[in-house]
């Protein structure tokens, strides 16, 4: 069946990208006369390791902060960004685990960055198996703001950067001396289980005045496994139990005026116990991951350029104990990387450069023949950042340089142009890639396969996935009102898959046989309605498909939408009310499941000084899946309330 079928006419994406590059004109027109007040801009990073406002940042950036954080039920980064522009969380597997994904790539496809630096248990268990231990391991209490860059960003990051970045940016110590404490719970008002229990622990200020300053946040949370008559197993669970502990702490050292050093370390445990359904059977699966990570950091600011160098180290531990497994897994992930970058002008042109080196080792004693095996790389990176009257131009390039797969050039050009202080209009284009996987080139690690049926098989000549992506965008950022329209096209080469099982082979491998292209619209906007009501919204067109079969692109859908209405009822309480609309979508390759929205509902009240309560409610009207999601167990969790306390001091 033609992917576009159900719309009626094939050359309806085309339509929709027509549009949205005529809303852009639109967009443009009207603001020639809109009024030109200057707004407070909040500064990112993340686009160009520089500082710049959103609107006007080389990148399609979107972001939250703390505060709205403090609103909503968070439990991890997935949760944190959904309603993000260009997001879409989709289910990386049944049993409740989720994964990010950036304007309808697959989630390997999306580089999650703390404080700029990347982190990764990749290698230790594959993303087929459902590997969100990354984005469950930063405590959410801990979290200052997460910035997403929607499109590739190779050139400043490196490999796995193809589709966008999420970075997460924790909170630092200061000065003043501060503490708080909270605790969250939630609980399904349907089936059995499912019940979240959530506390932290805040406390951070000067150690010594002027000299040392230091933070801890602590993280606990415990969720019950989840069963619901909605699964076609009544045996097996549809949400995982965990237990979690989540430690983050830093120091600060101010050695001079220019210069300071930090220590961040991050530990995390995470235990999950879950009955997986295996073609209508109940299989126990317990994996235990525990994790630390420690990074020590040099900054410098010197008369006339910025310094920075880094050392990072992470290690994971993973008990990988599976009915489907033959034995139980001992895993360990190890990664060292050393990387250093200088920042300053050179005339009028702002210079960013640096180099980075990569060393990561893996012990696996089921699926690596020979035990462990490791590789390392290197890379440098240059970026240009200069102005020709009102256009801000940005070019870059890194070369990365792998022990296995060779060297990549990853190049990157963007432009910004302001039409006024308000206004602008920006576009680019970057060449990206994401390196094969160890699991994906070693012939020598063999992963369990076709629910135990057969194993999938690394193959040493696979070259990695490579894109040209491009995008054009308009935004607008008034006192009371802001919007943007952008138009992307992402052109992927070189797509690792892995052979179909034919129920006979025993041993299947990977090839460089895919090509994709993913095209699609964003619209985005708020708007002020009066001093204490506000209105966002953003909207997602997207048009994936595989070149190789002319097939859409499964778990992608094709439209997605997010509305929330937020009232400042009085002083000391909040509400707010949103929808979450998923379109339509393919769950198997000739399988699709219709489209399905919720209603969140929450208010937070301070009900004395620094005291804070909040309750609400998440699938408000108790929506479900239909039948051709819930036959490959991906069930929505019901109607929940939510209630939570928190005390700053």
């Amino acid at each position: 069946m033609n992917m576009l079928q159900h719309q009626g006419d094939s050359r309806f994406a085309l339509t929709q990208l027509n549009k949205a590059f005529m809303a852009i004109g639109l967009l443009s027109s009207s603001m020639v006369m809109a009024d030109t007040a200057t707004t407070d801009d909040v500064m990112v990073i993340t686009a160009s390791q520089t500082k710049h406002p959103e609107l006007t940042a080389p990148a399609s950036v979107s972001y939250i902060t703390r505060d709205e954080l403090d609103k909503l039920v968070v439990n991890d980064v997935a949760e944190a960004v959904k309603k993000l522009p260009g997001i879409n969380i989709n289910p990386g597997t049944p049993y409740g685990r989720n994964e990010i994904k950036i304007r309808g790539l697959d989630s390997d496809y999306t580089l999650l960055l703390i404080n700029g630096k990347r982190t990764s248990s990749r290698d230790a268990l594959t993303s087929s198996y459902g590997n969100d231990f990354d984005l469950s391991s930063i405590p959410m209490s801990a979290v200052e703001r997460i910035e997403v860059i929607r499109g590739p960003m190779s050139s400043l990051y490196g490999a796995d950067a193809l589709g966008g970045v999420v970075n997460v940016i924790l909170r630092q110590p200061t000065e003043q001396a501060e503490g708080a404490v909270g605790y969250q719970y939630e609980g399904p008002t349907e089936g059995s289980g499912g019940d979240v229990h959530k506390w932290n622990v805040y406390a951070g200020g000067s150690l010594i005045q002027d000299t040392l300053l230091g933070n801890i946040i602590i993280e606990q949370s415990s969720r019950d496994a989840w069963r619901t008559d909605q699964s076609l197993n009544p045996d097996s669970d549809v949400l995982e139990e965990r237990d979690e502990l989540n430690i983050f702490s830093s120091l600060k050292w101010l050695a001079t005026v220019q210069q300071n050093i930090d220590l961040d370390l991050i530990y995390s445990k995470d235990d999950r116990d879950a009955d997986w359904n295996n073609w209508g059977t109940a299989v126990n699966n317990v994996q235990k991951l525990e994790r630390i990570n420690a990074t020590l950091t040099h900054n410098g600011y010197w008369s006339k350029f910025d310094s920075r160098v880094r050392y990072n180290y992470e290690n994971s531990d993973l008990k990988d104990d599976s009915g489907l497994n033959k034995g139980v897994g001992d895993i360990t992930q190890t990664n060292n990387t050393l990387d250093g970058q200088l920042s300053g002008y050179v005339g009028s042109h702002l210079l960013t450069g640096g180099a980075e080196y990569r060393v990561t080792d893996l012990k696996n004693n089921l699926t690596l023949s020979k035990g462990s095996e490791g590789y390392n790389q290197s890379a440098i990176y240059l970026q240009d950042e200069f102005d020709i009257g009102d256009l801000a131009v940005t070019l870059g390039g890194r070369f990365d340089d792998h022990e296995v797969y060779g060297g990549e050039f990853s190049p990157r050009a963007y432009a910004v142009y302001s039409i006024t202080d308000n206004w602008v209009v920006k576009g680019g284009v970057g060449k990206a890639f994401k390196a094969p996987s160890l699991n994906q080139y070693s012939d020598s690690y063999a992963v369990l396969a076709c629910r135990g049926a057969c194993s999938v098989v690394g193959n040493p000549d696979l070259k990695a996935e490579t894109a040209v992506s491009y995008e054009l965008s308009t935004g607008y950022k008034a006192d009371s009102w802001g919007a943007t329209v952008t138009a992307f096209n992402n052109d992927i080469d070189d797509m690792i898959q892995a052979e179909t099982w034919d129920r006979v082979k025993k041993e299947l491998t990977y090839f460089n046989v895919k090509e994709a292209q993913v095209r699609g619209a964003e619209l985005s906007g708020w708007f002020d309605v009066t001093d204490t009501v506000s209105l966002s919204a953003n909207y997602m067109y997207t048009d994936a498909k595989d070149k190789t079969t002319d097939k859409e692109l499964t778990l992608t859908p094709k439209n997605t939408a997010n509305v929330q209405v937020d009232w400042q009822m009085l002083e000391n309480v909040y509400t707010y009310v949103s929808y979450q609309y998923t379109g339509e979508q393919y769950v198997r390759t000739d399988e699709k499941s219709d489209g399905y929205g919720t209603f969140d509902l929450g208010a937070q009240y301070e009900a004395v000084k620094n005291l804070n309560l909040k309750l609400g409610v998440t699938n408000l009207t108790d929506e479900k899946r239909d039948d051709a999601a819930v036959k490959h167990d991906y069930i929505m969790k019901s109607r929940t309330i939510y209630a939570g306390a928190s005390y700053a001091f």
